[in-house]
């Protein structure tokens, strides 16, 4: 079926992003997955090719194009090469809508052209050790000083993707107790500066999948926050997160349906080049009835991902909408991975082979972002149930 979503200014950019993967992350991807992290420098490599200044508006530096759909040719090219941008995609797809919604234009001004850059990299922390995705159970605490000059942060965070690189962290901390009525109020959002006196990164976290992706513990003792550095109104945190959900959910499912579509490319070559009993593995009829069913769910896939593109970008995405995508494309993921994977044989299980390392990662889709039994839950409201 011929797809639609995507116009020649996207193939162009498609190519350039194909050649840059080529040429500046395959050749030291397997370093960088022992490693566990993506090198800082890499980052501005990216900032050069101009992908963190794309839906930044131009008077910031940026591109000032309001679409998703190159964010979704990321997905597709990263995965087609079996590699990741480490915890750039937390920078992009879960930060910078936070500052475009609720950052004043002085806020703007001091944020936005170190972002394009990459002089100033960006993550968001929400989750907290022993409340997991009950955000309104969250401990942190920022209180306004008595001069009113600047709040003090206290608590711990973990989970947080792009962690240990860091520069500015979105940090959600409780600000005003819950009331009776609404134990979601009380929570606010602050940029905070991890040069900050009292703030400190923990532990590396070790993970079974998405190795290169730096995932951290953060701490604040008595961290100053300036009041310059609230963004939005204080107590309204939840709704704001609530807010960005949609965004965030969709750049998981279509993730997750470009990782099923590479585990498919994947599994094809090999049981071309793989002979046994004297043939190729793609010559046994379960081979090709294996791969058949594979691409049939990876094409049912790629219709929800780009319709969820396009209603993304016309700002029509509706909270089930985007439940619905993530929990078909990352169940679709999972079940056309794991039998790509068998596909392979024991080599399927050797990390030197990128079905494996794409297994590993790609299971965590279905926990975060919200939970697929989550996203249950909420298409089940939406129905009326």
């Amino acid at each position: 079926m011929r797809r639609t979503v995507f116009n020649e200014d996207h193939e162009a950019f498609r190519e350039t992003l194909r050649a840059f993967i080529e040429a500046e992350v395959v050749p030291v991807y397997d370093e960088w997955f022992t490693q566990g992290i993506v090198p800082r420098e890499f980052y501005y490599k990216l900032a050069e090719l101009g992908l963190f200044g794309i839906n930044v508006p131009e008077e910031f530096g940026g591109a000032g194009i309001e679409s998703h759909k190159f964010e979704a040719i990321q997905y597709e090219e990263t995965a087609r090469a079996g590699v990741t941008f480490g915890g750039s995609g937390v920078h992009v797809l879960l930060a910078l809508p936070y500052i475009k919604m609720l950052a004043t234009d002085e806020q703007k001004k001091r944020y936005l052209p170190k972002f394009v850059s990459a002089e100033e990299m960006w993550a968001i922390a929400m989750t907290e050790p022993g409340t997991g995705s009950d955000l309104a159970g969250m401990k942190t605490t920022a209180k306004l000083s008595e001069d009113g000059t600047h709040y003090v942060l206290n608590g711990a965070k973990t989970f947080i993707t792009g962690g240990v690189h860091a520069d500015k962290v979105i940090v959600c901390a409780r600000t005003s107790a819950p009331t009776a009525e609404d134990r979601r109020f009380g929570i606010s959002l602050f940029a905070v500066d991890t040069k900050s006196e009292g703030y400190s990164v923990g532990r590396k976290l070790d993970k079974l999948g998405l190795r290169t992706s730096d995932t951290a513990e953060l701490a604040f003792i008595d961290v100053k926050v300036p009041v310059e550095d609230l963004l939005g109104e204080e107590n309204k945190g939840f709704y704001y997160l609530g807010h960005n959900l949609a965004s965030e959910r969709w750049g998981i499912a279509f993730g997750a349906y470009a990782q099923a579509k590479a585990a498919v490319r994947f599994a094809k070559q090999y049981v071309q080049d793989r002979t046994v009993f004297g043939k190729p593995v793609a010559h046994f009829q379960n081979t090709k009835f294996e791969l058949a069913a594979c691409q049939a769910e990876v094409d049912a896939a790629e219709a929800v991902a780009d319709r969820a593109t396009e209603a993304l970008d016309a700002g029509e995405l509706t909270p089930a909408e985007a439940a619905s995508a993530k929990l078909f494309c990352t169940e679709v993921a999972h079940r056309v991975i794991d039998r790509c994977l068998q596909l392979h044989g024991g080599y399927g299980y050797m990390n030197e082979y990128p079905i494996a390392r794409l297994y590993a990662d790609n299971r965590v889709n279905r926990i975060y972002g919200g939970t697929s039994e989550i996203m249950k839950t909420i298409i089940a409201k939406d129905m009326g149930l």
